[in-house]
């Protein structure tokens, strides 16, 4: 069975720092982008950071430029999201998702269209 497992989050100081990790099993990990994605209760999901095969970024939204950042570690089947100067407008659940490399028709695409696999999602709370 393929399992996106998420975790990591929880309760911080705005100004704090969380990692969030997501292990990957059941699939080609090394072959899929692997992207996160926040909801906060009550809003639309939206794309966060993404980085591909080839350990390139392929989306970075611009509430978080500067203050996110994605990595991978094959080896380990793991992606991560370094969270630093955390802003309470960042709380919300957050998910790891992964697509094939082929799915992606449109660079840079945000919608989450091309995930094929997700997460539970792990809680991020920021407190002001």
């Amino acid at each position: 069975d393929v399992q996106l497992q998420a975790s990591g989050g929880g309760l911080v100081q705005a100004g704090g720092s969380l990692r969030l990790s997501c292990t990957a099993s059941g699939f080609a990990f090394d072959d899929y982008t692997m992207g996160w994605f926040c909801q906060a209760p009550g809003k639309e999901r939206k794309a966060v950071l993404s980085i591909n095969s080839e350990f390139g970024i392929t989306y970075y939204a611009n509430s978080v430029k500067g203050r996110f950042t994605v990595s991978r570690d094959n080896a380990k089947n793991t992606a991560f999201l370094r969270m630093n100067n955390l802003k309470p407008e960042d709380t919300a659940v957050y998910y790891c998702a992964a697509a094939p490399e082929d799915a992606f028709a449109v660079p840079g695409a945000d919608d989450g269209s091309e995930y094929e696999y997700w997460s539970q999602g792990t809680q991020v709370t920021v407190s002001s």
